[in-house]
């Protein structure tokens, strides 16, 4: 009689555990909300520049961010922060830092985000007055 009701035991565990590790992650896909920041005229006066992207308000995690420069992908001077979450919704924001050269040089800024395999786009074109 103990052996059916430690098998009995067992098999509800083994249901329980399955449904908790294969059972979808709960909540709807929420897209991110993405804003781009170009550098101040106080920066842009300086050594570097630096351009900021935003991303906000998205689930569930798992948000890449990468950048171009004139249709170039560009890795060196990025710093993306890691995913923060709050009431079930992430952020981070990732930092594009020029330096005064490359900066005068450069025309359109794109900070490309992937979310759940769909790409969102957020750009900064810039004028010539602005080197």
């Amino acid at each position: 009689m103990q052996g059916k009701r430690v098998l009995e035991l067992q098999c509800v565990f083994l249901v329980f555990v399955n449904v908790l590790c294969l059972s979808p992650a709960a909540g709807p896909t929420v897209k991110p909300s993405v804003s781009l920041l170009p550098p101040s005229s106080l920066q842009i006066s300086g050594d570097s520049a630096a351009l900021l992207c935003l991303l906000s308000s998205y689930s569930p995690q798992g948000a890449q961010v990468s950048w171009t420069l004139d249709g170039s992908e560009i890795t060196e001077g990025v710093q993306t922060s890691a995913e923060s979450e709050q009431g079930g919704r992430y952020s981070r924001s990732s930092a594009l830092t020029l330096s005064k050269a490359r900066w005068e040089k450069g025309e359109l800024y794109v900070c490309k985000v992937t979310h759940e395999g769909a790409p969102q786009e957020a750009s900064f074109q810039k004028s010539q007055s602005q080197c």
